[in-house]
């Protein structure tokens, strides 16, 4: 009986509400960025059935993401279907019809159910790309970032549309990453952040549910870990290699912090505790560590480079 009157009243509801808020199915789905978190999504987006238009400044840098969706889509393929090579290049033909790409940002948002923005970690010009695009987007078009430090009222202030903005956090690789960090702020509506939640597990990802807070839950608990690491060393309290190997079987992480903080960058683990430290300088969990200063200024930033904590061949 409960379960039927919670039906009505959701009826009832739907009918007041505008075409606008209700629950949007995402099918069309613009990417801004085609690096490798952009073409990581628009792969598995496109792997799932969805039409994905994946959006940057030059046609060069869409030919290569489109180009490496395709390559990494290969290499899936070769162990997805090791025995059935046909039945395996008609899957990435049949993914690659869902990825189109374009240097018309505005035209794509006018088609678009979702608009996710992968670009570099900047809020002014992330405000900037969603100011322009909330002017040509529909109504119920869904705004959301993949930033991984900035919070998402800020970025999505530029914008119109409070309530229809979320933010959308994947991790790398993304193909092969499951969790999704689905970020919803103040101002999100439950039919927004219900939609970013329901495409996240039409993605075949699994979406924990976040606050709008530095780091959300991952990189909340992962970066200051990290400094920490670093600082113990800088102590003199363990080499990086005692401490990567402590933590590995220790506590059954897969990487220590310092091969983490390699793989990660070290300019990008700094550039987060920066802004972080910016926002709330009186938190010592967001303190300086002049050992990274150091490393980062000598652009010494991970496996990237070829020398971080580490050396790489």
């Amino acid at each position: 009986h409960i379960e039927s009157m919670a039906f009505l009243t959701h009826q009832v509801t739907r009918g007041f509400s505008s075409s606008a808020v209700r629950n949007v199915i995402i099918k069309q789905v613009m990417i801004i960025g085609g690096g490798q978190m952009g073409a990581g999504i628009a792969q598995v987006a496109a792997a799932t059935g969805h039409s994905v238009t994946l959006v940057d400044m030059s046609e060069d840098i869409l030919k290569k993401a489109v180009k490496g969706i395709e390559g990494s889509l290969k290499r899936v393929v070769k162990k997805k279907f090791a025995d059935k090579p046909e039945a395996g290049a008609e899957f990435v033909q049949n993914v690659m019809k869902n990825v189109s790409s374009s240097t018309d940002a505005a035209s794509t948002a006018q088609s678009s159910d979702l608009v996710l923005e992968a670009i570099v970690e900047n809020l002014k010009i992330k405000q900037d790309l969603f100011a322009g695009l909330d002017k040509v987007a529909p109504a119920h078009t869904i705004f959301a970032s993949n930033t991984s430090s900035l919070p998402i009222s800020d970025i999505a202030s530029s914008t119109s549309r409070l309530d229809r903005f979320g933010g959308l956090h994947f991790f790398n690789p993304v193909p092969m990453m499951k969790l999704v960090e689905v970020i919803g702020t103040s101002a999100t509506s439950q039919d927004t952040f219900d939609s970013l939640l329901n495409f996240s597990k039409a993605l075949g990802k699994t979406p924990v549910s976040c606050k709008d807070t530095p780091g959300f839950i991952v990189n909340r608990l992962l970066v200051p870990y990290m400094m920490e690491a670093i600082r113990l060393h800088e102590r003199g309290h363990g080499s990086k290699e005692d401490i990567d190997i402590a933590m590995k079987l220790g506590a059954g992480y897969p990487m220590g912090p310092f091969e983490l903080l390699d793989y990660v960058g070290l300019d990008t683990a700094k550039f987060i505790i920066d802004g972080w430290c910016l926002m709330d300088p009186n938190n010592p969990l967001f303190g300086q560590s002049e050992m990274l200063n150091k490393l980062v200024a000598e652009g010494k930033y991970g496996r990237k480079t070829g020398e971080g904590f580490y050396k790489y061949k």
